[in-house]
């Protein structure tokens, strides 16, 4: 069985969606491990970072991107998303991590949230509308090791349906005020609609980002995130650096993990992904 889990934080700019790429390629590349990533960010960062924006556009235009899923839902009329047609094969870069696959996102989900809020006014839209990509995937997993969902910034119903498949959720935070004021409520949230669903949602930990080791703010709430109970802090910090925005752009050759993220930071990305699996395997 697969193991799932989200990417989750409110506050954009964190790290996020890289981290949830770097993370599935060096799963890939590194532990021999079968990926999906489904994005289900509106920005699409993701899916850019995997297949580049020209293949994303004739996916979306094609309504095949996960899009048309929700789409499907608003409409009992229509069933046009199809899960072998949406999903994309090896499409990572990165020349080692050929057991990359991608379930494509849209900036239609933005919309497509609004309609599916308006749905049901049950507390976590709890009756149907958390459960669509559920329903959608509950047999898809068999061939991956992991798959990682990459969430909106928001802890709408989107996000709902990413932790309604998940096993665990993971936080990348910069270690900043503004970046981690919210993971408290993310926790609370999480552990509530856990608990509504009936079904185990584990917080597996909180990842420092964009790290700046001679910040004296970084290094306080470093300590801070380090001594809260509800959610444990991994090890590996993920530090400030201009490498890892250029490796957001994919490269029209292969390369590899160190010659994309840099080698410190391809280093990194192998310890965070050993402990990451060591708490799933746990």
């Amino acid at each position: 069985m697969a193991h799932v889990i989200s990417t989750v934080n409110w506050k954009g700019g964190v790290g996020k969606t890289t981290t949830t790429v770097a993370l599935a390629e060096t799963l890939s590349s590194e532990f021999r491990k079968r990926v999906l990533v489904i994005d289900l960010d509106p920005q699409t960062n993701a899916t850019i970072m995997l297949i580049g924006e020209h293949k994303w556009r004739k996916l979306n235009d094609a309504g095949r991107t996960l899009a048309q899923l929700f789409k499907d839902a608003i409409d009992p009329g229509s069933k046009q998303f199809d899960f072998d047609s949406a999903l994309q094969k090896s499409v990572s870069d990165v020349s080692t991590a050929h057991t990359v696959d991608l379930l494509p996102s849209s900036l239609d989900l933005i919309d497509v949230q609004d309609q599916l809020a308006s749905t049901s006014s049950r507390k976590f839209y709890s009756a149907r509308p958390t459960e669509i990509l559920h329903h959608a995937t509950k047999y898809k997993f068999d061939h991956y090791d992991v798959v990682i969902v990459d969430c909106p910034p928001n802890i709408g119903i989107i996000t709902l349906n990413a932790l309604r498949i998940s096993h665990g959720y993971i936080i990348p935070t910069i270690p900043d005020f503004l970046s981690t004021y919210g993971i408290p409520q993310i926790i609370k949230r999480t552990r509530e609609f856990s608990e509504t669903i009936q079904e185990p949602i584990k917080p597996l930990g909180i990842i420092v980002t964009k790290f700046q080791c001679n910040s004296s703010i970084h290094n306080r709430m470093l300590l801070r995130l380090g001594e809260a109970q509800d959610a444990p802090l991994f090890t590996t910090k993920i530090k400030q650096a201009n490498e890892i925005a250029t490796a957001a752009e994919r490269s029209m050759r292969p390369r590899t993990l160190k010659q994309k993220y840099g080698g410190e930071f391809a280093d990194s990305y192998r310890d965070l992904a050993q402990e990451i699996l060591a708490r799933l395997e746990g």
